[in-house]
């Protein structure tokens, strides 16, 4: 039987209820619950951990045989990923294909898959994790682009190819033979990333969603022109979206990406962004020219001191009730839970 896709509350049927978990509530279940987790939630204890080290990009074992802490850290990671996944895409009830999805869950995956059939790879963009500069790769490969250093407003559409424009016996040979990759960021990260571009940035979407969110959520918001929606009002916007009709740029990596349905080659970071994308153009043999881009100079990025801020500006209950929306984000890619004890707030 299928699994019922993140987001959906109701199953049909109680008969079909045990068969349709939510994949949210089996990681809970399965992999979280069993440690702890929910405990540790509500306590704060396990945010304490602190985030992921940055690491250098890995290289070659010291001539002693011994690896250096980097590399060993870095090694703890992927291991963890690699069996948290496992664990969780190893459940009956999971999906073992895109063909298995349900149709809603398979088109989103399906138009975030980007082919490049000339190096044979699949590439699962996510938004707000570099997706446009690994556009512009996929673009510079493809003969479209010059150069990724081009200047000017990156086009999401044009001169990229989609597994979800082909037909089913081509989408199934390159999800079997092409080297899959996907990139991920700390899910909090990756919100406030998207609420200060959208709402602070592009009018478009202050028009579109800023304007709806507060007049939902704010007396006498009707005269807003969506461009001060608070950070407190977007988290309860997304605490009351269901997941698969949520925008691309704040749906939860697993939904666009379907780990469990697509077994990716290599997943990468956007804490170790350079690193990682130079493996993946090694590993695809691209052309020496074409290089990972720096970042813009008008590129504001999400500090550790301003992630702080938000969070612990923030109402708990409302990132505390918001946390099991994103919890194999945070699970399935090693990433902690953001810390919003009173002690730490303090700080």
């Amino acid at each position: 039987r299928r699994a019922v896709p993140p987001g959906r509350s109701r199953a049909r049927s109680r008969g079909a209820a045990g068969a349709a978990l939510l994949p949210s509530m089996l990681m809970f279940g399965v992999i979280l619950a069993s440690s702890g987790l929910l405990l540790m939630i509500e306590r704060g204890i396990l945010a304490q951990v602190g985030p992921p080290p940055l690491h250098p990009p890995a290289g070659p074992s010291r001539r002693d045989g011994r690896d250096s802490p980097a590399e060993l850290e870095l090694e703890v990671l992927r291991d963890t990923r690699n069996r948290t996944i496992h664990a969780l895409c190893g459940q009956r009830s999971m999906p073992r294909s895109v063909w298995e999805l349900p149709p809603g869950q398979r088109r989103t995956v399906l138009r975030h898959l980007l082919v490049s059939d000339k190096y044979r790879f699949l590439y699962c963009y996510v938004p707000k994790v570099a997706c446009s500069n690994w556009k512009r790769i996929l673009k510079v490969l493809d003969g479209a682009l010059e150069s990724v250093d081009v200047q000017g407003k990156m086009d999401h559409k044009s001169d990229l190819v989609f597994l979800g424009d082909m037909k089913p016996e081509e989408i199934s040979y390159r999800l079997k033979h092409y080297y899959k990759f996907i990139f991920v960021r700390n899910p909090m990260e990756r919100l406030l990333s998207a609420y200060r571009n959208k709402f602070g940035e592009i009018k478009e979407y202050q028009q579109k969603y800023g304007v709806e969110i507060v007049r939902r959520y704010r007396k006498n918001g009707g005269n807003s022109a969506g461009d001060d929606v608070s950070f407190s009002e977007f988290l309860q916007y997304l605490l009351d979206e269901d997941v698969e009709r949520m925008n691309e740029h704040w749906m939860p990596i697993y939904n666009l990406c379907q780990p469990c349905a697509v077994r990716y080659d290599f997943i990468g970071s956007y804490e170790r962004l350079h690193a990682d994308a130079n493996h993946v153009l090694e590993h695809i043999q691209s052309p020496s020219f074409v290089r990972f881009p720096e970042r813009q100079a008008w590129y504001k990025p999400v500090t550790a001191e301003t992630l702080h801020y938000y969070l612990c500006n923030t109402q708990r209950r409302l990132i505390r009730e918001l946390l099991p929306k994103y919890i194999l984000d945070f699970s399935l890619f090693a990433y902690p839970l953001p810390n919003i004890t009173s002690e730490f707030c303090r700080q």
